[in-house]
This record gives structure tokens, C-alpha cells and sequence, in this order.
């Protein structure tokens, strides 16, 4: 056998296996992602649409009660935010997640507030 041949045939086969291999992540992360904004969508949340975000996750990244008061909040907020902060060594990423957090749980005090005037 010529050497060359086997070396083209190894390549073109690993090609194969690879192009396949991309082809299968590519679906499943496809699929995966459709799912994810599809449950977004289909929320009745009009704020959890707007921030891609729910109460229960916004409530577990500040580490804080669904009771919990604007006080207890903002100093889980600024705690966080602070000790992920890039200049710092932190995580821009952890950061950003913090922020939304912070900002959808204002989104929903404010909610209940206008609520609250409207049952008076």
C-alpha cells in the first residue's frame, strides 16, 4: 500500500467523523436553544420575558427571600456585585448576572407597588 493513500484516507475519515461530530452539536445546541426561548416566550411573566429572567433565579443569585426587604437586596446586591468585579480578580459574567438579578427584582417591587395602588 502507498503511504500517501493511507495518509489521505485517514484524513478524509477523520474529516467525516468530525464533520459529523459538528453537525450533531450543532442540532442538539439548536434544539437546546429553541427550548430555552420557546419557555421564555410562552411565560405569562411580562418581566420575566423583558429580562430573561425569573423571580425564583433572580431571588437565588442575590441570595435572598421572596419576603426579603429593598435593604437586605441592595446589600446582597452590592456585596456580590463588588466581589465580582473584573479589576478586582472577579468575573465580569458573574457581574452582569448579578445586575439583571438586582434589576428584575426592582422590576417586580415595583409591580407589586402599582398593584397595591390599584386594589385601594
Amino acid at each position: 500500500m502507498n503511504p500517501a493513500r493511507v495518509l489521505v484516507q485517514v484524513v478524509v475519515t477523520g474529516a467525516t467523523i468530525l464533520g459529523r461530530a459538528f453537525v450533531e452539536a450543532y442540532k442538539t445546541t439548536s434544539q437546546q436553544t429553541a427550548a430555552g426561548g420557546t419557555a421564555i416566550l410562552q411565560s405569562k411573566d411580562i418581566i420575566t420575558r423583558k429580562t430573561g429572567m425569573t423571580l425564583d433565579e433572580a431571588q437565588s443569585i442575590l441570595n435572598v427571600e421572596r419576603n426579603a426587604t429593598l435593604e437586605d437586596i441592595k446589600k446582597n446586591y452590592t456585596h456580590l456585585f463588588n466581589a465580582n468585579d473584573p479589576e478586582k480578580g472577579g468575573s465580569f459574567y458573574l457581574q452582569s448576572k448579578v445586575y439583571r438579578a438586582k434589576e428584575r427584582l426592582d422590576l417586580e417591587s415595583a409591580r407589586e407597588q402599582i398593584e397595591a395602588k390599584h386594589q385601594e
